[in-house]
């Protein structure tokens, strides 16, 4: 559905019409809040309170940029007040807890199981790799988002996003070469 339509409706004052947002970007918004924040309860709370914040200044979104740049910038900034708050130890979310449940019917089940083992491997990774590196690997590859809409996310440059993304990249392949080994 087109998202314009969208924000034209809730602006008009159909509320509920912002359910589309929230079934939309609440998964992302979960991930970035949690590699950020590091805590998952942490992490519910910011989305709330982001989902909160984007609905009362809805009327101040320009369509300059797509709204889910436009939401998970105030997913950040939000997560980046809690964490200058309160400071908590790292941990990163497990994708599949994130996933909605797949048929396992449908699939082969030693293909399935490879699948798996990726996901932990990368999960893994992830989990060893800095915040920063993490957060902007998930935005680039999982969300598929350009490198002009991180730096519009993350308040980083598009030179300051690039360097982090080759750091990461390469810490990443020396991660899984390392994973692969054990």
């Amino acid at each position: 559905m087109d998202e314009k339509l969208q924000i034209q409706k809730v602006l008009k004052g159909d509320h509920s019409a912002f359910g589309y947002f929230v079934d939309t970007y609440q998964d992302m918004a979960m991930t970035i809040a949690y590699r950020v924040c590091g805590n998952m309860q942490d992490a519910e709370d910011i989305v709330q309170d982001s989902f909160v914040k984007a609905f009362h200044n809805l009327h101040a979104f320009k369509s300059d940029s797509k709204f889910s740049t436009w939401f998970y910038r105030i997913v950040y900034n939000t997560a980046i007040t809690e964490i200058k708050n309160f400071l908590h130890n790292v941990r990163f979310i497990d994708y599949e807890q994130m996933e909605i449940a797949d048929s396992y019917a449908d699939f082969d089940t030693l293909a399935q199981i490879e699948e798996d083992e990726k996901k932990e491997l990368l999960n893994k990774a992830l989990d060893r790799m800095p915040r920063d590196e993490s957060l902007i690997l998930t935005l680039f590859y999982l969300e598929e988002n350009s490198i002009k809409d991180i730096t519009k996310i993350t308040g980083l440059t598009e030179s300051n996003i690039k360097v982090k993304l080759h750091r990461a990249r390469k810490r990443m392949y020396d991660m899984m070469t390392e994973l692969m080994k054990q």
